[in-house]
């Protein structure tokens, strides 16, 4: 197997006269943390559902080496996904569940799972039915976060989770799951919440890859300068990719200019995953 885990050429998806994917290219490297990162409708998903063999596709792509439109049950011995919707069968008990997966799961690990669940309040033999959308969603989690795969796919995982448990999971995620030999994808929302742990990062929107980077560079490659009185002009000249304002001054957003021209401006910050993804996508500041 190559270094790459997910390798994608031309990869294009239509629904009708909806283009979901618009012929991308990308690789996935191995041992890594990508946060795929767009609006509702982006293409987020579509490509998830790609990479594990949900859909149909036009172009290439590559999962583990294998194809996932022809080789998904032998693929699924080595990927794990997480939807944004946990489905489990509601009527089995909490307990009977992982029953289930250690019977049809060769690497599943129970006591992992055990110790997963012991750090919530999910009681173990109650129904599926009987429980809260939060709690559904962390057996869920505890399933899928102690069967040992390669790839991790979690597509918005910690959706309907207070804010301790989603703190808790993907800290979890970091010191008990990931390792060199993982790779994991991740979307959300919540990008505040997960950028601290993430490797690398993709743009999306319509169904385009408009950014792809790793997360040490794309923190410092873009500053954000609050222009002081009479500077306004001279910061037009700099090109920056967004424009604002914040307490009744002009802020610009810059790619790829050094810090010290730009604090000649007035004050400078390094901005935050979100506040990057808003100013490349919507050019505001």
């Amino acid at each position: 197997m190559t270094d790459y885990v997910i390798e994608a050429k031309g990869l294009s998806k239509r629904f009708g006269d909806f283009q979901a994917l618009n012929g991308v290219d990308f690789k996935v490297p191995l041992g890594r943390i990508l946060g795929v990162i767009g609006a509702n409708g982006a293409g987020k998903t579509t490509m998830l559902n790609a990479v594990l063999g949900l859909s149909s596709y036009d172009g290439e792509l590559s999962v583990l080496g294998l194809d996932p439109s022809k080789d998904r049950d032998a693929l699924m011995q080595d990927v794990c996904f997480i939807a944004d919707v946990a489905t489990l069968p509601k009527w089995m008990k909490v307990v009977e569940v992982l029953d289930y997966v250690e019977a049809v799961h060769p690497r599943f690990n129970r006591a992992k799972a055990m110790d997963f669940l012991s750090r919530t309040k999910v009681p173990l033999d109650r129904k599926v039915r009987a429980l809260s959308k939060g709690m559904t969603v962390q057996v869920h989690l505890a399933v899928v976060m102690s069967i040992d795969a390669k790839l991790l796919v979690l597509d918005e995982p910690t959706l309907g989770l207070d804010i301790i448990f989603r703190k808790q999971f993907y800290q979890s995620l970091l010191e008990e799951y990931f390792d060199e030999e993982r790779t994991v994808i991740i979307t959300t929302h919540q990008v505040e919440e997960v950028e601290h742990i993430l490797s690398d990062v993709m743009f999306i929107q319509d169904g385009n890859i408009v950014l792809e980077s790793d997360m040490d560079e794309l923190t410092q490659q873009f500053i954000e300068v609050m222009v002081s009185p009479g500077k306004e002009e001279e910061a037009m000249k700099l090109g920056p990719i967004a424009k604002g304002s914040t307490f009744g001054k002009s802020t610009c957003v810059y790619k790829n200019i050094d810090r010290e021209t730009l604090a000649k401006l007035g004050e400078t910050r390094r901005l935050g995953l979100a506040d990057i993804f808003v100013a490349t996508m919507t050019g505001e500041a």
